[in-house]
């Protein structure tokens, strides 16, 4: 029930009405981090069953819009959502099973990496790395070589 409540607080915070399918969609991402749309509306039918996919990406589209979830999309894969947000963290993605995880940002403070620009004016508020490679169940069951 607390995070129920903590989800109809982020949702008026971000000036959003709270409804039974933002909380169900909202639910669904803190749920399952990285989730595709597809799994996202299979998680949010076991707290509303006749939620559509329609529904659902409506649903997305403004938890994304106002902050509260975040969307990404590695190259070669579909869009994933997750509902850390604000901290300007990486992605590691396993080439081999697709797994992604958090990466936290290593190198001082946000945006992480500040590129040379030659005095362009340009202003840098967010970096997005994504780190390719093997997952340790992978790497462990292939023959990749180890560094």
């Amino acid at each position: 029930m607390r995070e129920n409540e903590d989800h109809e607080r982020a949702l008026r915070a971000a000036g959003l009405r709270v409804t039974q399918p933002r909380l169900a969609v909202l639910d669904a991402v803190h749920q399952h981090p990285h989730a595709t749309t597809e799994a996202l509306i299979g998680a949010a039918r076991t707290r509303r069953e006749n939620l559509s996919h329609q529904a659902v990406y409506d649903v997305l589209r403004v938890l994304t819009d106002s902050g509260l979830v975040r969307r990404i999309q590695p190259q070669g894969t579909v869009a994933r959502y997750e509902a850390r947000v604000g901290d300007n963290h990486h992605h590691r993605v396993c080439r081999t099973c697709g797994e992604i995880a958090d990466v936290d940002c290593s190198t001082g403070a946000a945006p992480c990496l500040t590129p040379h620009l030659d005095g362009e004016g340009f202003l840098v508020d967010e970096a997005e790395v994504t780190y390719w490679g093997l997952c340790r169940s992978c790497a462990e069951s292939s023959d990749a070589p180890t560094s």
